[in-house]
């Protein structure tokens, strides 16, 4: 059964960026319940958010699960990336990764490696930066078997990324690193209403590497708001038997209640069963 999720930030630097519910998360997850979503997505500052404050027992005296880490905090609060030209900068991309997939891992929660992963550039070119990016994907996804849980790599569209921008890209890189059971995609379908012909046909071709999901309509806003038919999305994501987490990463808009109630009629409608 696909599972519903909604996304909170607790970084305030990110203001401003596609997250549904902001900074309080007791007060999220109380609502995250009341309507129905089985889990949380949370976009943390680092791994002390689950080590050392409150958040997983927040989250599990919800009775909700937290469906993944984000961990683009990295990158707004340190500029980290792994294709950076300074491997003091791509070490400490690299260990602030390793370091959420351990936080995440007694929980069942997958980090996310989105703006992390950089772009090249004219210090860095493209073969260079895709080896900065292979070289710490093998790393990291061997931590995630170690850790007992896996690593989530999203393809960026154009706007936000220049290195794996389309599911095809994702999916050679994916099948370069070798470790399938433990690097998988995470198909944003913001991303890929701009970057694919077809979303179903892409997911259906992604099969088993699907392993999350972000919602959001065609305009970043929540689902519901824009043009894309999530009708032939749901039935691919069947078609393959995901039985992963359906995720509102989506502007809070007209404001984050609104946003969640769209959300999860949304997520009744067309993926729930």
């Amino acid at each position: 059964m696909i599972k519903s999720s909604i996304t909170i930030s607790l970084v305030n630097e990110a203001r401003g960026g596609p997250f549904v519910f902001w900074d309080d998360i007791r007060a999220a997850c109380k609502e995250a319940k009341e309507l129905g979503f089985t889990g949380i997505e949370i976009f943390a500052p680092g791994p002390e958010v689950l080590a050392k404050s409150e958040a997983a027992k927040i989250v599990a005296d919800h009775g909700l699960q937290i469906s993944a880490l984000g961990t683009g905090g990295g990158w707004v609060l340190h500029k980290w990336t792994l294709t950076s030209p300074e491997e003091k900068v791509r070490v400490n991309a690299r260990n602030f990764i390793a370091s959420m997939i351990e936080a995440g891992a007694p929980f069942g929660a997958p980090a996310i490696i989105g703006s992390l992963q950089g772009r090249h550039s004219e210090t860095v070119d493209p073969l260079l930066a895709h080896s900065y990016l292979e070289e710490a994907l093998d790393f990291l996804s061997a931590k995630a078997k170690n850790a007992g849980t896996f690593l989530l790599f999203e393809p960026l569209n154009r706007y936000e990324s220049n290195l794996v921008r389309t599911i095809d890209e994702g999916m050679a890189l994916v099948n370069k690193i070798g470790q399938k059971d433990h690097l998988k995609l995470l198909c944003d379908l913001f991303h890929m209403n701009i970057e694919e012909a077809d979303i179903a046909a892409s997911l259906i071709k992604c099969g088993t590497m699907v392993g999350h999901v972000h919602l959001a309509d065609s305009n970043r806003k929540p689902a519901g708001l824009g043009h894309t038919d999530f009708g032939p999305i749901s039935l691919a994501l069947k078609q393959i038997g995901y039985r992963g987490y359906v995720s509102a990463e989506a502007l809070p808009l007209p404001d984050s209640s609104m946003a969640a109630r769209h959300t999860i009629d949304c997520f009744n409608r067309h993926f729930k069963g």
